[in-house]
């Protein structure tokens, strides 16, 4: 039998244009002709398309699916192997940013509700990368540390965090100082501060032992979203984050007991 381009297009789920792109694409082109010159599908070019709606459909350019067509018993496993691997990592991703909206819902769900002024006046230019938090999240997420950590914060009220952001500003312009001034990292005055921003997490976050602070302060050598919570771009210096990193390491070792309790 024979299909007119609207019959294909009726009962493939696909639009009369997709189908001319196909054909001016070499992807699928008809069989035969009416008299008058429209496209004519028979049952190979149908089974055609169901391969290409299939592969289209996983994710695969057209380039691809010509390519896979030309030989589908040599290069179809190849190209389905590769793609099994994709979209298992797109899984992943999409279940970490699941579990990032949950968090943020719980936070919502505390009534700590800001305004855009509020939320500047509060957090001024600290700002939460989500790509950040879905990979700390990840990282962290067997962490007791991390559950503790995220259950205070959704429980701080407005003003709790007024007082946490003002407390950092005022430890990240002393920190700003110590390193404009070029206090050495072991020195005691970055040791003192790297331990005052330990204080902080333990205060306002969970408790943070020495092994914690270290591992904490690694993260933002490596990673600029990570710093940025502490420091705003526009705040920093080249080597600000590796300085603060050293201080932190310096400090761990001045303590005599790493996992001494935070009183």
């Amino acid at each position: 039998m024979s299909y007119s381009v609207g019959q294909v297009s009726a009962f493939a789920g696909v639009t009369v244009r997709t189908l001319h792109h196909y054909d001016r694409a070499g992807l699928l082109s008809p069989s035969g002709r009416s008299g008058a010159g429209y496209r004519l599908y028979d049952d190979a070019d149908l089974a055609r398309l169901q391969q290409i709606l299939f592969y289209r459909e996983l994710g695969f350019s057209l380039d691809e699916i010509a390519e896979i067509l030309k030989d589908p018993q040599a290069n179809a496993l190849e190209y389905l192997r590769s793609r099994v691997g994709r979209l298992t990592e797109e899984i992943g991703r999409l279940q970490r940013l699941a579990e990032v909206a949950e968090q943020a819902i719980e936070v919502q769900q505390t009534g700590v509700a800001l305004t855009p002024e509020e939320r500047f006046d509060v957090f001024g230019e600290i700002v939460f990368d989500l790509s950040y938090a879905t990979d700390a999240q990840l990282k962290w997420q067997d962490s007791a540390g991390q559950k503790e950590s995220m259950a205070r914060a959704a429980s701080h009220t407005k003003e709790d965090w007024r007082r946490l952001m003002g407390e950092a500003a005022a430890w990240r312009a002393e920190l700003l100082a110590a390193f404009d001034e070029g206090e050495p990292t072991d020195g005691e005055r970055a040791t003192d501060l790297a331990e005052e921003h330990r204080l902080h997490i333990a205060r306002w976050f969970t408790t943070c032992p020495s092994d914690m602070h270290r591992r904490i302060a690694e993260d933002f050598a490596a990673d600029p979203r990570a710093f940025a919570l502490v420091v705003p771009p526009s705040q920093q210096r080249p080597g600000l984050a590796a300085y603060l990193c050293r201080a932190v390491h310096a400090n761990a070792a001045r303590r005599a007991d790493p996992e001494e309790e935070d009183g």
